[in-house]
């Protein structure tokens, strides 16, 4: 795992790769090494953290053995053993990173298609001075880039970029599609200048141009008749995961897991466990409120486990004391709050460990969200129907809950049902809200590609999951994953987004995700061949924190400044009268407006910096 950063570009220098490196110099403390053809105007920069070959002979940027290609890479190709077992070549290093240029040299573009990982790479041509970028199939590690006339600059993280180009134009159009997800969507960061590369595309930069095609997508690899049989489906599955598990605990330095006592994080610990010879290292925090503390849920696991277990009790001052960091970490607006959980757990976890598995992608993939059972209900027949009727009567009554329900039941269009669930049972701002919220200068539509690529004749749910895969888990939760883990130089592996297991999951029959009332029903029966099922009958909580408690109390200081009179008319981007009809409200009692305000807060910290970084520049230069 690694940070990486470079340009095509003419007007750059040693000093300002260096300067992008020094960035993203958290990300892998280990190495740093450097590729400059100032002939070219070609810039590779590489910042490693040591996990497969520690020797330096597998440091990058590495060189192919004909010495035509040099690559930058962030990433594990987990199956790099068996390719070179193909390659009829002898290796220098026992890294993957020599596997892939290898394999690129030979094969080209197409040797992505044989990669199992999660990565992002980077490879120079050169004989004809061409940049080649690959990004893995989910979008675990990213690339972000700037692409204008005749030049392209790329790095790990944002802030690489911004050390180089400070002065950057604000997309007003972005906003809007923030309050109502909580992130930015593939296709936007809040610069017009910077873009994401996107999931499960490869891209060559030649001659100022940069042409980018797509080699895996979800939605082309659903097939005709999805795997209903329980037997058959329980066997592959758990044949795949062994697999995805043992192939993820490669590594040359110490290992461990996240291991919050849930369904999903308690599968892969399992497992884990299951192949080790050892006692494998766990890792759990709480805080002292009893709703966000699943210690002793972790614990029951481990000790049945027999793992070597370790849990935190973490206080809120520790916590809270991150709320102004978090823009620091993410670069941009970020509102998903278990960033705080995963940036703490990261921190403990990296004193013990290098590398950690997590279970992200067990949700979206076997339908484990409250999401997918509206995603249901609204589209009964009935509630269809009635649905004027019951938005009315909910919407006077005096409870939080019935007005959030009247809030999801009020969506504007069909066409953007699946993002309107999500955002509403996000808590975030709705449609309706945003258009009545912003100021002219940044009223723009709501973006997104919900419904071509959706096959006509899934389910709600299943629509409402493959929705969720392609923007919810990329975007926003691997984003928080990557970047809280990689602040403390911890890799982060996700067993069950090996895309072998995704497109198992995908063809998996809705009968076998959901089942009387069960949700994630396959993968929890194959959980209960490693563990009591006792311990999982309890209601689901999530990666959490008390945020709207904190919002009220310990954070109410920062509420207050980001969203006082003079900072929301100064930052001219939503009508001030609005916000502090909301903020009465929220503090009257009505809790599930928490997530507008933290949005809010989020926003208006990073327009602030913005213009600050502006009006400095502009007097510098």
């Amino acid at each position: 795992m690694c940070g990486i950063a470079g340009f095509f570009a003419a007007s750059l220098s040693s000093e300002h790769l260096k300067k992008m490196t020094d960035a993203i110099a958290h990300r892998g403390p280990d190495a740093e090494g450097f590729f400059i053809d100032t002939s070219a105007g070609v810039a590779l920069g590489h910042r490693r953290l040591s996990i497969l070959d520690l020797s330096s002979a597998a440091n990058q940027p590495f060189f192919s053995q004909c010495g035509r290609y040099v690559c930058i890479f962030n990433g594990e190709v987990y199956n790099y053993r068996e390719i070179a077992r193909e390659l009829d070549i002898k290796l220098r290093t026992t890294s993957d990173t020599e596997v892939i240029v290898e394999m690129f040299a030979k094969f080209g573009v197409t040797c992505v298609e044989r990669f199992n990982g999660m990565f992002a790479i980077v490879i120079y041509d050169q004989k004809t001075q061409t940049l080649y970028f690959f990004r893995d199939r989910l979008g675990i590690k990213p690339i972000y880039y700037i692409h204008q006339r005749e030049e392209i600059i790329f790095a790990s993280e944002i802030k690489a970029i911004t050390a180089l180009k400070p002065s950057l134009t604000l997309d007003k159009t972005a906003i809007a599609n923030f309050l109502y997800l909580g992130y930015f969507p593939e296709f936007q960061t809040i610069y017009q200048e910077i873009h994401k590369f996107p999931a499960g595309y490869y891209g060559i930069f030649c001659k100022g141009r940069f042409d980018i095609k797509p080699y895996w997508q979800a939605e082309k690899r659903i097939y005709q008749k999805p795997l209903s049989n329980e037997v058959e489906a329980k066997k592959q599955f758990k044949q795949l995961l062994e697999s995805s598990v043992a192939y993820r605990m490669i590594s040359d330095v110490p290992f461990g897991a996240f291991l919050s006592g849930g369904t999903d994080s308690s599968l892969v610990t399992a497992v884990a466990q299951h192949i080790s010879e050892q006692p494998i290292k766990t890792f759990s925090i709480g805080f002292k409120e009893a709703k966000f503390n699943e210690r002793e849920y972790a614990r029951s696991v481990a000790n049945y486990l027999h793992t070597e277990h370790y849990e935190f009790e973490l206080s809120e001052e520790e916590a809270v004391g991150q709320a102004e960091q978090i823009l620091y970490y993410y670069d941009i607006p970020f509102a998903d709050s278990s960033a705080f959980s995963t940036l703490l757990v990261s921190k403990v976890t990296k004193e013990k460990v290098t590398v950690a598995l997590s279970g992200d992608g067990g949700d979206e993939l076997f339908l484990g969200y409250g999401m997918y059972t509206w995603a249901k209900r609204l589209h009964h027949p009935l509630v269809r129907l009635m649905r004027p009727l019951l938005i009315k009567i909910l919407k006077n009554l005096n409870d939080n809950r019935a007005r959030r329900a009247a809030l999801v039941l009020d969506y504007p269009s069909e066409k953007r049902l699946k993002s309107h669930i999500f955002s509403q049972e996000q808590y975030y701002f709705s449609e309706k809200e945003i258009a009545q919220l912003l100021m002219p200068d940044f009223l723009a539509s709501i973006v997104l590609d919900e419904n071509s690529y959706i096959p006509t004749d899934w389910k709600p749910a299943e629509k409402q999951s493959l929705f969720d895969i392609k923007n919810y888990l990329k975007d926003d939760l691997l984003v928080k994953v990557d970047i809280a883990s990689m602040a403390y130089a911890l890799e982060v592996r996700v067993p069950l987004l090996d895309y072998r297991i995704v497109e198992f999951a995908l063809n998996l029959d809705e009968s076998l995700k959901i089942r009387n009332g069960i949700q994630k029903y396959l993968l929890k029966q194959t959980l209960y061949d490693y563990l009591p099922q006792q311990f999982f009958e309890r209601p689901k909580w999530g990666f959490g924190v008390p945020l709207i408690s904190w919002l009220k109390n310990q954070l109410k200081g920062i509420v207050m400044h980001y969203l006082s009179e003079e900072n929301v008319i100064a930052c001219g981007a939503v009508r001030y009268h609005i916000v502090k009809n909301l903020l009465e409200r929220y503090f009257k009692g009505e809790d599930y407006l928490y997530n507008r305000i933290w949005v809010l807060v989020l926003l208006h910290q990073f327009l602030i910096r913005h213009k600050q970084t502006q009006k400095t520049n502009n007097a510098l230069f």
